[in-house]
């Protein structure tokens, strides 16, 4: 599905510059021997690698502006600290340092406030994670995380929990070419089926065939929470007859549900 395209005010996008593979690597030498106008050039040249990463994210209701600076910041951590001697793209590198710098703004703008000392937690256990997978090329279980946190598995899953962005209900989840699935069409609602509704017109039909005594009865009973002594106490009427009266009750609403 082809993206939008990213208008940034006061940039103009389609004049960004464009810098090949051997551009990169002469700049990064230069810059790394200290000529910091080759750092400049390295961060204007790679812009369109920001706009890039900064489309996943149209969707959070964040200004496109505040995204590409955040994403500028996470460039220049990538671009001071790159290493040549890795046998690695600097889009490959640069591009998760990206990610991970506007991830951490979206988690510390969240409208969903979270604790100070959990989302230490959690923060400790993403450096973790990075930490596991870089060492052990594959990635961590949670139980792994903790105990090289030494903490309780059951806090670092919920520290994790609690920091995860929250997701739209209109955000497309999936789309074939024709109208799109939201977020919304894969949640259902217990409370609102049909068979539900129908057992409570049902319910209500079957109660108005019940003379007054029998409704009052049920009403106390199921829908007041009271005994059979209680009912019978304030009716005026024996316990046994209260359960005879209830069980007949029942009985005759049966036939008619």
């Amino acid at each position: 599905m082809p993206m939008n395209k990213v208008e940034i005010p006061g940039v103009n996008t389609a004049k960004l510059p464009v810098l090949t593979n051997t551009e990169m690597r002469e700049l990064f030498r230069s810059m790394q021997a200290g000529d910091l106008a080759c750092r400049d050039r390295l961060i204007n040249g790679n812009l369109r690698l920001v706009l890039s990463v900064i489309q996943r994210f149209q969707n959070r209701g964040e200004h496109s502006d505040d995204l590409f600076q955040v994403g500028c910041i996470g460039l220049m951590k990538a671009i001071d600290n790159f290493d040549l001697e890795q046998n690695v793209k600097f889009s490959t590198y640069a591009v998760p340092m990206i990610i991970g710098e506007i991830r951490r703004y979206l988690r510390d703008n969240n409208p969903i406030r979270v604790s100070r000392s959990l989302r230490d937690v959690a923060y400790k256990a993403l450096q973790v994670r990075d930490y596991l997978v870089h060492r052990y090329a594959k990635e961590p279980t949670i139980s792994e995380i903790a105990e090289e946190l030494a903490v309780p598995r059951e806090e670092v899953l919920y520290a994790l929990d609690a920091i995860q962005e929250p997701v739209s209900l209109f955000e497309p989840v999936y789309h074939d070419g024709g109208d799109p699935i939201y977020v919304m069409d894969q949640i259902s609602d217990e409370k609102n089926q049909d068979k539900i509704w129908l057992e409570g017109i049902a319910l209500r039909e079957a109660m108005r065939r019940l003379s007054d005594r029998e409704k009052m009865i049920l009403t106390m009973r199921f829908f007041q929470g009271k005994t059979q002594m209680e009912v019978a106490d304030e009716i005026g009427i024996s316990q046994a007859q209260v359960s005879r009266l209830e069980k007949a009750a029942l009985i005759h609403m049966r036939k008619h549900m």
